[in-house]
């Protein structure tokens, strides 16, 4: 099939090959915009598409984006990131290459010399969970890391803002009247950073509320909904004056796992237990009985503050610091009043 040429645009549009090349390399300051606008639509009648190859030789510029994961290409909940930085990309006529690593160092430097090879215009470097990670040796300087911190803090990089996240998360568990309140925190040997932002921002709301952290409430278990359920049930086999009246979850797949646990010994979430999530996950939250209410993570817009960075169309505020992406709370129907308080009100009702 013969390509189409400027040339065919040119006499589609009655104009000259000068003037298309103007139009299409949008260079537009002294073309009218009837011209400009009869150009485009010759253009596409005719089926014209730029020559990538001949234009990145004009202009060094390949117009292609590498993103590096670890193992956002097979994680449905992080997949937003990529929707994100995709479109910011298509946005503005640029591809991305996508190679998911799952973890492995030797993939990791095979992929970053390949998408080198393919003289990728810039590289984004890309987490499943927010955590500091150490740059790889062969990775470009002024690359982007999304939702994971470089250890060295030379790159420009997006993460969640884990700790007002859980800030907000807690405090909404304050608000309505609990004093018990139980963090179920991830257990694994290398916990990532949210971990800790998260328990922190826990602590940080019950000191201003003037709740003395008690640590038998601070119980740990697999990220998994079955983490989540073996945690809970620790939490309810204590003493039933030490025993939580809500819990604040690392994320909702330990929350359903919670709620599980809460049904199988008879209790009715939000009346005898108020759980709070973390991520918003798809499919998770929204779908429990009754909806839980969590913590959504940014995914899509840290995605497109990754790509904005990686085009040069945005500056960071800060190039030494992380960029903190606000982690707004979602309010759904997991979280009452402490049962006592529900349980008066309830009398006075009747």
């Amino acid at each position: 099939m013969a390509r189409v040429r400027i040339s065919d645009v040119a006499a589609a549009a009655g104009v000259s090959t000068a003037t298309v090349s103007l139009v299409l390399n949008d260079r537009t300051a002294r073309i009218s915009d009837a011209t400009r606008d009869r150009v485009r639509q010759a253009a596409a009648e005719v089926g014209y598409t730029p020559n990538s190859v001949a234009r990145g030789l004009r202009t060094q510029r390949s117009r292609t984006i590498g993103l590096i994961s670890d193992r956002i290409a097979t994680t449905p909940f992080a997949g937003r990131m990529l929707s994100g930085a995709q479109d910011v990309a298509r946005e503005h006529g640029y591809l991305v290459f996508l190679v998911d690593t799952d973890a492995d160092e030797t993939v990791e430097r095979e992929a970053i010399r390949a998408l080198a090879d393919q003289q990728v215009d810039a590289m984004i470097y890309a987490c499943m969970w927010h955590r500091v990670v150490d740059v790889p040796a062969s990775l470009p300087r002024g690359s982007v890391f999304l939702d994971c911190r470089p250890a060295d803090g030379g790159f420009p990089a997006v993460v969640p803002d884990d700790r007002a996240g859980a800030v907000a998360a807690v405090r909404a568990l304050v608000a309505a009247g609990h004093r018990r309140i139980a963090y179920v925190d991830v257990d694994e040997p290398h916990p990532p950073v949210a971990s800790f932002l998260r328990h922190d921002g826990y602590l940080e709301v019950l000191a201003e509320a003037g709740i003395g952290p008690d640590p038998a409430l601070h119980v740990r278990g697999d990220t998994s909904s079955a983490g989540g359920r073996e945690a809970t049930d620790r939490l309810l086999d204590l003493p039933a004056q030490q025993r939580p009246t809500a819990l604040f979850c690392f994320n909702d797949r330990m929350a359903a796992g919670a709620y599980v646990a809460a049904h199988r010994r008879g209790l009715v979430i939000p009346q005898d237990l108020s759980i709070v999530g973390y991520d918003d996950q798809q499919l998770v939250a929204a779908e429990l009985d009754p909806p839980l209410t969590t913590v959504a993570l940014p995914h899509y817009e840290m995605g497109r503050w990754a790509m904005e960075v990686a085009l040069g169309i945005r500056t960071p505020d800060d190039p030494g610091a992380p960029h903190l992406m606000p982690c707004p709370i979602v309010d759904r129907d997991s979280v009452g009043p402490p049962p006592a308080t529900a349980a008066s009100d309830s009398r006075r009702r009747t």
